[in-house]
């Protein structure tokens, strides 16, 4: 029976060490999701602006990772890339 206890409290402890090594990750990648949510709500903003003077941004996957790696920057950049082709 003890040895029973003593798999369990070190399968407890080793599921906690994995836990805090992949938390850094996990939440990196849920901030690099909500960012290109983020994105992909401000290149449809610039789309529904835009659409006055017939200026159009590709909303897709692509440009909303740009945006929500880079922020506002990606934004202009984006927006002069597409000014100047």
């Amino acid at each position: 029976m003890n040895i029973n206890i003593l798999i369990f409290i070190s399968c407890i402890c080793l599921f906690f060490i994995i836990g805090k090594i992949f938390i850094v990750p996990i939440k990196w990648i849920l901030k690099l999701i909500f960012n290109s949510i983020l994105g992909g709500i401000l290149i449809y903003i610039i789309n529904i602006i835009g659409a006055t003077w017939g200026f159009h941004i590709g909303l897709n996957f692509y440009t909303s990772i740009l945006i929500g790696i880079l922020g506002i920057p990606g934004a202009v950049f984006l927006i002069l890339i597409k000014l100047l082709i």
